[in-house]
């Protein structure tokens, strides 16, 4: 499998994300807007389930102020001023984006296009394939048989591939007339004015007749009418677009395509962030659609739950649970209005772990659980202990000796959360997963 280089336009998509999902409608308890986070996560989160790149990416632009804004001082000087509420979320970006040990470059005095430029001709050298999320268009000029674009059509979720094919059937040109074809119809966007009165048929129809840019230039006193005499007055306005929207391909970075490979993702910091964001739903998305390769400490951890055959309940219960050593216990079941059912039970000890179906039960199973569960010298811990204890008291097996709810352990540690999670807690702060293996031999 060749590798794979995905690039990300970190300030172009986040700014898209901005103005795509309302401010008032992404904010944190304290006050802090999270709309350019949330959506630049969620289209991450999208492109790298549905890329699988081998290697990964953000680029960001330092500050307005580069090379071109210098040669040309109206140069994006049409842009607003960047919204205060926006300019507060960029390093929000990049903490998620440490916690998903994704690396950003950027370069003082260039553009972000300029440094996917870089990476892209280095990568295209080194047989890669390349990836490029952004939405300004003046990456489609990298656009080539092994590079693509994804382009961003509308809001966070709709992208288009803007391949070799794609680009000549919409534009009229190919990839690398696009930047010729920008330089004549002009760039609303960066500020640089056209020719007046030549639209995008008309100029990509002079650069097929005379083979590119250059070629309408040294034709410009054979193009008549309004047209060509518009042309003719704005020659100097074409070239210097067409010099202000190359990109800057070969920019001294400190990585190159080889450092970029994807790494596995720190899960504990991802909760921690995550957290702060308040992005319960979207933390959900992330761990369902992504496979963390972290390595997780497992030692101690990994036990096997052995089912109780019917008659086998007291003797467990004395051999495990008889001392006065902390019991896990999970209920399976369903609890609502002060009463529930309970279909199973398990108990995990530091030796071993059981559980039980209570529809198999003996009567003397059955008294054996009722007298360990109310028996207060034998501790035992819950997770969000409230519904198991109504579905175990409506069963007949009243719980004493409760002395600690993990749940609400949780809450009392960090109030903020979200979600408490057993799994994730575990994750969060043990650094261990939670991997029970049910055993074939009963």
């Amino acid at each position: 499998m060749p590798s794979r280089l995905l690039l990300l336009d970190g300030h172009s998509l986040a700014y898209r994300a901005f103005f795509a999902l309302p401010v008032e409608n992404f904010s944190t308890t304290t006050g802090q807007s999270t709309n350019a986070v949330y959506g630049f996560t969620s289209m991450l989160i999208n492109v790298l389930r549905d890329e699988a790149p081998t290697h990964l990416a953000v680029a960001f632009d330092v500050s307005r102020q580069t090379f071109r804004s210098e040669e040309y001082a109206e140069y994006k000087a049409n842009r607003s001023k960047t919204p205060t509420e926006f300019s507060g979320q960029l390093s929000l970006i990049k903490e998620v984006l440490d916690a998903l040990r994704v690396p950003y470059v950027e370069k003082p005095g260039f553009e972000a296009d300029d440094v996917i430029g870089t990476l892209a001709t280095q990568a295209m050298q080194d047989d890669f394939e390349v990836l490029i999320c952004s939405g300004d268009r003046d990456s489609f000029q990298l656009v080539n048989d092994r590079t693509t674009v994804i382009y961003p059509m509308r809001g966070v979720s709709e992208m288009k591939r803007m391949t070799p094919a794609a680009v000549e059937e919409r534009y009229g040109v190919p990839p690398q007339r696009y930047p010729e074809l920008a330089a004549l119809v002009g760039e609303t966007s960066d500020n640089l004015p056209g020719v007046p009165g030549v639209g995008q048929g008309y100029a990509a129809k002079w650069l097929v007749q005379y083979d590119g840019l250059e070629g309408v230039i040294a034709h410009a006193d054979q193009i008549t009418g309004n047209k060509g005499e518009s042309l003719r007055e704005h020659l100097g306005d074409v070239m210097r677009n067409r010099h202000l929207n190359a990109l800057v391909c070969d920019l001294d970075l400190p990585l190159r395509p080889q450092d970029l490979a994807v790494q596995p993702w720190d899960r504990q910091e991802v909760h921690k962030v995550f957290d702060s964001l308040e992005f319960r739903v979207l933390r959900d998305r992330l761990f369902e659609t992504l496979t963390s390769q972290e390595e997780i400490d497992d030692s101690g951890f990994e036990m096997t739950s052995t089912q109780l055959e019917p008659g086998m309940v007291a003797g467990w219960l004395t051999e495990h649970a008889s001392k006065d050593d902390w019991v896990g216990v999970q209920v399976e079941g369903s609890w609502r209005a002060g009463t529930g059912d309970v279909h199973a039970v398990a108990l995990a000890t530091m030796e071993g772990a059981a559980w039980v179906d209570t529809t198999t039960v003996t009567p003397e199973d059955d008294a054996a659980l009722a007298g360990w569960f109310a028996d207060p010298a034998r501790p035992k811990v819950l997770h969000d202990a409230k519904g198991p204890m109504l579905a175990l008291a409506a069963r007949g097996w009243p719980v004493a000796g409760l002395v600690r709810d993990t749940a609400l352990s949780a809450y009392l540690s960090r109030p903020d959360q979200r979600s408490y999670d057993l799994a994730d807690l575990t994750l969060r702060y043990l650094r261990r997963e939670v991997k029970v293996r049910v055993a074939d031999d009963g």
